[in-house]
């Protein structure tokens, strides 16, 4: 995080988590490899958040879900959500298969649970439910960036309430 994709090498990545380089490349056959194993793991974590969520059954309660799971982890933990203005220094294919993986599983389960919020009438509708999503994901973005601090649970009952009370119907 602190020096890009370009700004670190494989050695210094060994290094960091105790492993030779060798041992290292028999896992990942690339630093591109790894980048997108990093970014699989916090989509992996997004999609059991989303299953979660889906077990409630109106808006307050999956966004609640939301919150108490992006809570739950250290900042540091959504490394891959943080790390995905990355994704421009990896080949084209991959990046747009990750992209596709991440707009179908987060985007998307998030953008479904929006959509049936708004025709359940918990949400305005002078706003696209992809609208909403994107607003959604921009108000909550504190919980996965920068480093934790104390009141964070404060913070995300604060986030979660701007989001329902602006998103609310008219």
């Amino acid at each position: 995080m602190a020096h890009g994709y370009h700004g670190v090498s494989m050695r210094e990545v060994a290094q960091a988590v105790g492993v030779t380089k060798p041992a290292l490349y028999h896992h990942y056959a690339d630093k591109e490899t790894l980048f997108v194993a990093i970014l699989e793991y916090s989509l992996g974590d997004l999609r059991e958040i989303i299953q979660a969520m889906q077990t409630e059954g109106d808006l307050r309660g999956q966004l609640g879900v939301l919150v108490g799971r992006l809570l739950a982890q250290r900042p540091d933990h959504w490394v891959g959500l943080q790390l995905a203005a990355e994704l421009k220094h990896i080949a084209p294919e991959r990046r747009a298969d990750f992209e596709g993986n991440y707009r179908r599983v987060w985007l998307g389960g998030l953008g479904q649970m929006i959509a049936q919020a708004v025709e359940r009438g918990e949400l305005r509708t002078d706003l696209s439910p992809a609208d909403l999503t994107r607003g959604l994901m921009g108000i909550l973005y504190p919980l996965v960036s920068g480093p934790a601090h104390p009141g964070r649970e404060a913070v995300g009952s604060a986030l979660l309430s701007i989001f329902l009370e602006g998103a609310a119907p008219r």
